[in-house]
């Protein structure tokens, strides 16, 4: 997501969160142009399952009223092209059972229009 925000023409901030001392919380936060914050869980997966943890169900789902979001990069199979997809916090439950087979509110293959998935996550 990094590369993508590089060649799109807004101006936001970006901090990497590894945090042991509060389960759940996204791996990624972003600061747009009107100072809204903006989390991002980014997951990689072979198939459709997406493994999200039980306090990052927890997380995502109770702060669903905000800008919280997960990232999926599903990678490329002898069957099918590397894709992109985004879910809304408020999917997380549905999706860590149902994985990809949740409607995404973004799908694409690779590369995805960063334009198209920043403009979701930080409307202007």
């Amino acid at each position: 997501m990094k590369d993508g925000m590089a060649k799109i023409p807004r101006k936001l901030t970006t901090t990497r969160l590894e945090t042991w001392a509060l389960p759940g919380v996204p791996d990624l936060v972003a600061c747009d142009e009107q100072g809204r914050f903006h989390f991002v869980e980014l997951k990689a997966t072979a198939g459709n399952a997406v493994e999200l943890r039980p306090h990052q169900v927890s997380w995502l789902s109770s702060h669903s009223r905000a800008s919280v979001w997960v990232a999926v990069q599903r990678v490329e199979t002898k069957n099918d092209p590397k894709q992109f997809f985004l879910f809304h916090g408020s999917k997380a439950v549905d999706l860590r059972f149902d994985g990809l087979k949740v409607e995404p509110d973004y799908h694409s293959v690779w590369p995805p229009n960063w334009d198209e998935v920043w403009g979701l996550i930080s409307p202007q």
